[in-house]
C-alpha cells in the first residue's frame, strides 16, 4: 500500500517503513509524531483511488528523525563577458528527515 501526499508544496511517494528528505518543517522535534492529510491517491493493492483534489478520510503519519539536515552547496556563479561582472552566490537548503509510519486510508 502507498499514497501519494503533498507535503509543503511537493508531492512524495509515501510507503510504510520509508525515509523521506522533506522541506524543513518549523517546530519538528526529533521523535515527535507529525500528520499529512493531503492524500492526492492511494492503492491499497491494486485498488487505485484518485482525489479531487484530495482522498477523503486519508492521511499519512510520520515520525521525524532529524529535525534540521543541511542539503548539498549550490553554487551560483554569474558573468557577463568582456564585461568585468561576475557574480558568485550560493546557498544550502534546509531539510527534515521524517519516517512514514502508517499511511491510513
Amino acid at each position: 500500500m502507498y499514497a501519494i501526499v503533498e507535503i509543503n508544496g511537493q508531492q512524495f511517494k509515501a510507503e510504510q517503513g520509508k525515509k523521506l528528505f522533506v522541506h524543513h518543517i518549523r517546530d519538528a522535534e526529533e521523535g515527535q509524531s507529525v500528520e499529512f492529510d493531503k492524500v492526492l491517491l492511494v492503492d491499497n493493492e491494486g485498488a487505485v483511488t484518485v482525489g479531487a483534489p484530495t482522498v477523503e478520510g486519508a492521511k499519512v503519519v510520520c515520525e521525524v528523525v532529524k529535525p534540521l539536515v543541511k542539503g548539498d552547496k549550490v553554487i551560483v556563479f554569474k558573468m557577463k563577458r568582456r564585461k568585468d561582472s561576475r557574480k558568485k552566490n550560493g546557498h544550502r537548503a534546509q531539510f527534515t528527515q521524517v519516517e512514514i509510519k502508517s499511511v491510513i486510508a
